[in-house]
């Protein structure tokens, strides 16, 4: 519910900008907490990468190679959270993991790493694993058996991004926030009680008042950064788009996870409504965010690694799109960088400004919960009126999760 200050404006005591899965996400924590709230977004919410990953609620196995064992264990205990209050929205399905001579890591290693992901994740069902047995390797959806040596199956999650964002939006509305959607931010100035913010919809210029904001922008999270004065502290970020294609055909065994042949990425193929996602890439992008697509020679590296290993399916591509990762900047592969979410405030004894860099779909209501954990401090005192591990997500009317 809004109030209004001294100047007339509307006045609240958080402002989101952003719309994708973490903007959503910290406006129902706030909203949670018995905050008043209102997020603004330009286009629609889930615009952005938040209906362009590849759908997966997963713990990132491939971040044990690299020691990220607090993200793993967090993600895990995330993805339980989500397979609970959002049953409709979030369900769990098996992972392949076919192992070949070439295979960089080998059957010793992929039991240990699935061993210690189920340790993490408290040895429940969703964390098991097994040795597919080779009887029934043909019924692997056409996957190539020549010199085939193990397939290990393990369980994680798979969702609708995009309808999970909007559930999550819906829910805090249900709390009392409010959404301006379309709404272009165009600016924030820094006053003695907080922030003026400026936006734009349709044609009308119009303002409101904010004791803190939330730059929950993702790919735009620099470009927010550079409207607001005084500026507040930042990081030099690489943008990095991930490309997916659709394909003809359904898979049926569940998802596949497995090595590109040129360079032994992670490579993902996914069941997805009738059809096979793949993805996906890591390619620097340097461009308008709204505007990523695949390159062609991302396209030819998807289907290259995907002929690899189902050489009888078809590679008719029916659909693509590009999401983009926000990772710090800096020398290496993008797939070596650290994944962690790093939450960016203007005043680490009194913050009224955080600013969210990176982040996943799976851990978003931890992020958003951490986010408002440091702005509750120095907010006026509200009585906290749900929790978001223990509200319900559903999602519109209609909507079955057909994967």
């Amino acid at each position: 519910m809004t109030s209004f200050g001294q100047s007339g404006l509307e006045t609240f005591d958080v402002a989101v900008i952003g719309g994708g899965i973490h903007g959503v996400g910290v406006l129902q924590a706030a909203a949670a907490a018995g905050l008043s709230c209102v997020l603004f977004e330009e286009r629609a919410v889930a615009a952005g990468t938040s209906s362009r990953s590849s759908k997966l609620i997963h713990g990132g196995l491939r971040y044990l190679e690299s020691a990220q064992l607090s993200l793993v264990r967090e993600s895990l205990r995330e993805r339980t959270t989500l397979l609970r209050i959002a049953p409709k929205l979030v369900r769990v399905v098996p992972f392949l993991i076919p192992i070949y001579p070439t295979t960089t890591r080998r059957p010793r290693t992929i039991r240990a790493g699935l061993g210690l992901y189920a340790l993490l994740g408290n040895l429940r069902r969703e964390a098991l694993f097994a040795r597919i047995p080779r009887e029934e390797w043909e019924t692997l959806d056409g996957l190539d058996t020549r010199d085939l040596e193990a397939v290990f199956r393990y369980f994680d999650g798979q969702t609708d991004d995009a309808a999970l964002s909007r559930a999550v939006l819906r829910s805090a509305v249900e709390l009392s926030a409010e959404a301006r959607i379309p709404a272009a931010f165009e600016g924030a100035e820094r006053k003695v009680d907080g922030w003026e913010l400026r936006w734009r919809e349709g044609t009308e210029s119009r303002r409101a008042h904010a004791r803190a904001i939330v730059n929950a922008a993702g790919p735009w999270v620099e470009t927010v950064r550079a409207r607001i004065e005084p500026k507040p502290p930042g990081f030099a970020v690489d943008l990095v788009a991930g490309a997916h294609l659709e394909l003809e055909g359904a898979l049926d065994r569940g998802i596949y996870y497995v090595e590109a042949p040129r360079d032994r990425r992670a490579v993902f193929a996914i069941p997805w409504k009738g059809r096979t996602m793949l993805g996906t890439t890591e390619t620097p992008y340097s461009g308008d965010p709204a505007l990523v697509v695949p390159l062609a020679s991302e396209v030819e590296y998807l289907l290259e690694t995907y002929a690899h290993y189902f050489p009888r399916r078809s590679t008719q591509v029916l659909a693509s799109w590009s999401g983009l990762r926000v990772l710090p900047r800096g020398e290496g592969r993008a797939f070596d960088k650290p994944r962690e979410t790093t939450l960016v405030v203007d005043d680490e004894a009194r913050p009224s400004l955080v600013a969210i860099y990176g982040g996943k779909l799976t851990g978003y209501r931890a992020t958003s919960e951490r986010v408002v954990e440091r702005l509750l401090p120095h907010l006026p005192k509200r009585t906290r009126i749900a929790r978001t591990d223990e509200l319900p997500l559903e999602p519109e009317p209609g909507f079955t999760l057909d994967v």
